[in-house]
């Protein structure tokens, strides 16, 4: 079983005084939800994520020599321009992962981030964000002891990601990862993210995403709020249970390609994600009047038609429409003919299911 500690280095073998990296790190989507943590970003229970193509963090990290003055010192860019209101988060961030890259006082760091999509879409990008980052880190550190093997840099970058946003450690590598100690899952951990280990049936390769832009302002309760609620929640140990046979089921039929059995898991985690939050104390819905007519269309012209298209959700009211690529122009015509009119400004983005991290040469 790895630690925590596994992860801190003993010495490094080379130096480096300045350069950079850039890394794009995509957004995930939980098919099976995780709500609820415990101390240091650890799951209250396992979720699996479609790791998604297009909508994607790109963060290039600057950095050069200082001297360590027992400071944390880095600019930090949003599509070239500074953002002072990111730094607390990205101050906090180098804090939790300090002491498994003892580097960090050693150099100033310049952050230049921008997203692939509009950062305002109500799309959340502290996943990708902390993953691009965590990479970027792991370069240096990979520089500073090239001896590393690629699996421990991989897993060391989730491990750090995850300390920056828990979803951020599905955001690494594969396109369906698994998160939180699953005891059917080989190899998985509440540490990081691990590739889903068994063969994907064709169903589900180039699976689509169509995000539906139901409403871009901020939550008015944030998710780190939201998963603190879970811990006197009346049905928290019961959900914390259902995610564990849900992950077991969705392991089944992502090998075996049972598309009417995947739009029941599916939906129920999302409904279910949403339940906890209307059911804890204090209560609230994330959910707008638009995103329930939206599953209502949804269902009726799944109803009607046939085709094997379902929707989730994440801790918001937008709506990802999910639907195998052989099914794509009906689905694209029924989005527009149905749906665009519940987004705001009719806003929808088109993805599908990526690989993970890339590094930008």
């Amino acid at each position: 079983m790895f630690s925590a500690n596994d992860f801190i280095p003993e010495t490094y073998s080379a130096t480096i005084d300045q350069g950079s990296f850039t890394w794009s790190a995509p957004s995930n989507i939980a098919l099976v939800k995780y709500w609820g943590k415990k101390d240091k970003q650890i799951p209250a229970n396992p979720s699996i994520s479609f790791t998604l193509n297009h909508c994607k963090t790109i963060t290039k990290l600057g950095f050069s020599k200082k001297e360590n003055n027992g400071n944390f010192s880095f600019d930090l860019l949003f599509e070239g321009k500074p953002k002072e209101d990111f730094k607390p988060k990205i101050e906090k961030f180098l804090e939790r992962i300090e002491l498994h890259l003892p580097f960090l006082k050693d150099y100033h760091f310049t952050i230049d981030t921008q997203n692939t999509f509009p950062h305002s879409s109500g799309i959340a990008s502290s996943a990708s964000g902390m993953a691009a980052l965590a990479m970027n880190f792991m370069s240096l550190e990979k520089a500073l002891h090239p001896e590393m093997t690629d699996d421990y840099f991989y897993q060391k970058a989730s491990f750090l990601a995850r300390l920056g946003s828990g979803s951020a450690c599905r955001s690494v590598k594969g396109s369906v990862v698994v998160w939180g100690n699953h005891i059917n899952t080989k190899g998985s951990s509440d540490l990081f993210g691990v590739e889903f280990p068994n063969t994907i049936h064709d169903n589900f390769r180039n699976y689509q995403d169509t995000i539906l832009l139901v409403d871009k302002g901020e939550k008015q309760v944030s998710s780190t709020v939201g998963h603190d609620l879970m811990h006197n929640h009346p049905f928290a140990e019961r959900r914390f249970a259902q995610a564990h046979d849900n992950l077991d089921k969705l392991s089944i039929i992502l090998q075996n390609g049972n598309l009417d059995e995947f739009i029941k898991i599916v939906e129920s985690e999302a409904l279910t994600l949403h339940a906890m939050m209307m059911t804890s104390m204090p209560y609230f819905i994330l959910m707008k009047p638009n995103t329930l007519e939206i599953i209502n269309a949804i269902w009726k012209f799944r109803n009607e038609t046939k085709i094997p298209v379902c929707f989730t959700l994440d801790a918001g009211a937008n709506v990802h429409v999910l639907y195998p690529k052989n099914v794509c122009e009906k689905v694209l015509q029924f989005i527009q003919d149905e749906l665009v009119g519940y987004c705001q400004n009719g806003h929808y983005i088109c993805d599908e299911i990526g690989n993970g991290t890339e590094i930008i040469k």
